[in-house]
């Protein structure tokens, strides 16, 4: 079984997220496989990480929901439309993780800016800092 650590299942939910966004008709098994092979410190094995699975099914399932909640954060005359998709993936995995799973609030959000200072740029760092703190750190 391939064993990864908290911020390497994140990060494989996240770009196996990001992928089933640009390819909805994708399989999210052999989106993780492929996600999986093509990090070179990541060692794969022929049964895949059940967490990683069923992290992305819930968020993949719930964006809807989710989408409807994050619209609710963001400034004036935007809409879940014009966000860009990395963006939209991070908000969605983050807030997810949050509010339906055991992880704390600040850790989603911690790893959430995390990814994003790797597959982003400060503009959506902030963006995305901003829109996390009101929808989960404000009383609500």
């Amino acid at each position: 079984m391939t064993t990864l650590n908290r911020h390497q299942a994140r990060q494989v939910a996240f770009q196996t997220l990001y992928s089933l966004e640009m390819n909805l008709d994708a399989n999210i098994e052999a989106v993780v496989r492929q996600v999986l092979a093509g990090d070179p410190e990541i060692e794969i094995s022929d049964t895949l990480p059940q967490d990683v699975l069923d992290l992305v099914s819930a968020v993949n399932d719930h964006k809807n929901e989710l989408d409807l909640e994050l619209s609710q954060y963001l400034a004036a005359g935007w809409t879940i439309d014009r966000l860009s998709k990395v963006d939209l993936t991070l908000l969605r995995l983050a807030l997810y993780e949050a509010k339906s799973t055991d992880t704390p609030k600040n850790v989603a959000i911690n790893e959430a800016l995390q990814l994003a200072h790797d597959f982003t740029g400060d503009d959506s760092r902030k963006f995305i800092n901003a829109v996390l703190n009101k929808a989960l750190t404000q009383d609500n």
